[in-house]
């Protein structure tokens, strides 16, 4: 099933998780939108520096640790995500309990490993 996922805090160094989540989204056939620091092009994936009103945003997959999360709270809630995905290093649960109180699933995982083992 196609998720259109949501890389927030995605980057354009090829040497970062993110930039290899939004590579391995693509290989997987999943619909990819990204928002990070710097715009830019990542595997066809627009980066983009502003948070964009996405519409039909399945999963949102976090590279962005607390402190860094805590100016998107609102961002992430009004997108009503059906999940949001938090990669290690990225756990909050500050943004576990907005999540709960919107019924908006979450889950402590890889999105890596996920996509690897078909779990996604």
């Amino acid at each position: 099933m196609k998720k259109k996922t949501l890389v927030l805090g995605a980057s354009l160094n090829n040497a970062r998780y993110s930039n290899l989540a939004i590579e391995r989204l693509v290989r997987n056939n999943q619909p990819t939108v990204a928002v990070g620091l710097r715009a830019g092009t990542v595997n066809g994936v627009t980066i983009n520096s502003e948070m964009v009103d996405f519409e039909d945003i399945d999963t949102i997959t976090l590279y962005l640790n607390a402190k860094r999360q805590e100016e998107f709270y609102e961002y992430i809630i009004d997108l009503q995500p059906k999940r949001v995905i938090f990669n290690p290093g990225t756990e909050n649960p500050v943004l576990y309990d907005l999540l709960r109180k919107n019924n908006i699933e979450f889950q402590n995982a890889c999105t890596l490993v996920m996509l690897s083992t078909n779990q996604y």
